[in-house]
């Protein structure tokens, strides 16, 4: 195929901004707008087909779709498909690619932004109400989600791509020295979660955007928005082939797509156990390949948010409340263990105990709920069970909420561990739910209390203090440095905006390539130096020679 696109001018992109949020104030146009688009989707039974080639695929198997809020409602289902949908996906992948790699940037920058217009404009309604109703995600959570960061993600990315395209070598006189930023040799694979979205549309479209292609495999529990991002991929124009989205069982499909010799990149978001278990598979299989596969991967956190003496009672209490229970913990970012001096505990105590008693706990069709459903029954069963245990331990107690409801959906009230043990299973383990585990110590203990912080968890995510005092935020600036990826003063511990807070972790968090910044993509592109010589030298003779 020849290559009919080869640019006539250096274009500029628009400049990004960070999508402006919603506020849904009650009684708003766009809060009714939301919810009566949330009621009309919640009585249609979907039938969700995977999207290969850019057509429908149905198959034999047919999983029901449930709501996290009413386990009962039936919301339709999807078509669960076969390790031959996963050959179909992977073939037709690297059957698009040559057109999709020799098509002009611009072309690929254009379909990208077009598709964060179609959000932030038509689609903005239903790709909330989609994450709200299979997600339990109330009106705030799914606007910050799904359409804010998504949207973000699309239009910073293109602006990243092109600042990644202008970074070019010096040349010396009689060269010109060039970089071209080519897209990775094979096909890619993203695997995305439940709990965002915007990660579940960025995993898949940022490596796309590079000029990649790719096998995407969904979480099972975010079938209803996924489908809602396929949509508008297909509407801004995507090509078929170049995003293919399968519903597969996931061990199966890595064990399909990592013996792959056209396997070239894993972009992953999930569990630790399970990018481990990737990551050996592709070592294992590491002679098969064409390429050394690029590995990228995000795999949750324990994180902290530790007070000083100095901080402000309120901030700090508000920071608990926020960054632990919005989105029901479901975060990886979310604030699950705290560290609280003793001389401020009492007054911190008595504000969240305040707060906590105004919180409303129900179906996200109510917007003033801000408290909603786990995302299933294993979720709502380990987070019993941690629960269950707290209270029958001797070194931990459960000062605030502590019930858990299944008989309609899958709802646990805002949950808070008071521990003598800095070492209790919940201060250490990640549970990804609304459970927050407190330790108080003795003021004279902050440097103590710092070390505690970084050695207490195998994982380093995300991070906060609370300190008015600025020797202290130093000295916790420094003790901590290797302990969270994203580290916040005076701030809850969540809430990443794209192009602000670049975001990532190390330790057994992952990678650390940094979603939201120009690192991530450099992941998904593999350089080319050329060096032209104008005038080519036609003697072997160096001047030494004489």
């Amino acid at each position: 195929i020849k290559n009919k696109n080869m640019s006539k001018a250096i274009s500029q992109v628009p400049f990004a901004i960070n999508e402006p949020v919603r506020t849904y104030e009650p009684g708003s146009d766009e809060v009714k707008s939301l919810i009566a688009t949330y009621k009309k989707m919640w009585k249609e039974k979907s039938a969700i087909p995977m999207i290969i080639n850019g057509k429908e695929v149905k198959s034999e198997e047919k999983v029901n779709i449930s709501s996290p809020q009413d386990h009962q409602h039936d919301l339709g289902y999807y078509y669960k498909g076969t390790m031959a949908n996963v050959d179909e996906a992977i073939n037709t992948a690297l059957a698009a690619k040559e057109k999709w790699n020799n098509l002009g940037w611009e072309q690929r920058a254009a379909i990208f932004l077009k598709a964060a217009d179609l959000i932030a404009g038509p689609y903005r309604d239903r790709l909330n109400a989609a994450t709200m109703i299979g997600q339990s995600k109330n009106v705030h959570q799914a606007e910050i989600d799904t359409a804010c960061e998504f949207i973000d993600f699309l239009r910073f990315n293109v602006e990243f791509m092109t600042e990644m395209y202008s970074e070019q070598p010096v040349s010396d006189t009689g060269i010109w020295n060039r970089s071209e930023y080519r897209p990775l040799e094979g096909f890619c694979f993203a695997v995305t979660p439940f709990n965002f979205t915007a990660i579940a549309g960025n995993l898949p479209s940022c490596m796309a955007m590079m000029g990649n292609v790719v096998v995407w495999k969904p979480s099972d529990k975010q079938v209803l928005s996924a489908k809602v991002l396929m949509d508008v991929f297909m509407e801004a124009g995507l090509p078929a082939g170049v995003i293919n989205m399968i519903f597969t069982d996931g061990k199966e499909t890595a064990e399909k797509v990592m013996s792959h010799p056209d396997f070239a990149g894993l972009h992953f978001t999930g569990s630790t156990k399970v990018f481990q278990g990737m990551w050996k598979m592709i070592g294992n299989n590491i002679d098969l390949f064409k390429t050394y596969p690029r590995i990228v991967g995000e795999t949750g956190g324990k994180d902290f948010v530790v007070a000083h003496s100095s901080a402000n009672v309120e901030a700090v209490a508000t920071g608990l409340v926020r960054g632990a229970f919005e989105y029901q913990g479901q975060k990886c970012s979310a604030a699950s263990r705290a560290y609280i001096p003793k001389s401020i505990w009492n007054d911190v105590k008595n504000v969240m105990e305040s707060q906590l008693k105004t919180i409303k706990m129900g179906s996200p069709e109510d917007p003033s709920n801000f408290v909603n459903a786990v995302i299933d029954k294993n979720s709502f069963e380990k987070c019993k069970g941690y629960i269950e245990r707290a209270e029958k331990s001797t070194d931990a107690e459960i000062i605030f909420g502590g019930k858990c409801d299944d008989s309609k959906g899958w709802f646990v009230e805002p949950t808070v561990i008071l521990t003598t043990n800095p070492k209790y299973e919940s201060v250490c383990e990640e549970i990804f739910g609304p459970i927050l585990s407190i330790y108080v110590y003795e003021d004279q203990d902050w440097t103590e209390t710092l070390k505690l912080v970084d050695e207490t968890s195998p994982y380093s995510l995300t991070g906060a203090v609370f300190a008015q005092d600025r020797y202290a935020i130093a000295e916790a600036y420094k003790a901590l440095e290797n302990a969270s990826g994203n580290f916040y003063i005076n701030d809850k511990p969540t809430g990443a905006v794209v192009g602000q807070q670049p975001f990532g972790g190390a330790r057994a968090s992952g990678t650390n390539d940094k979603a939201g910044s120009k690192m991530n993509l450099m992941r998904w592109v593999s350089v080319r130096s050329i060096k032209e010589t104008f005038v080519s030298p036609k003697d072997y003779k160096y001047p030494y020679l004489g």
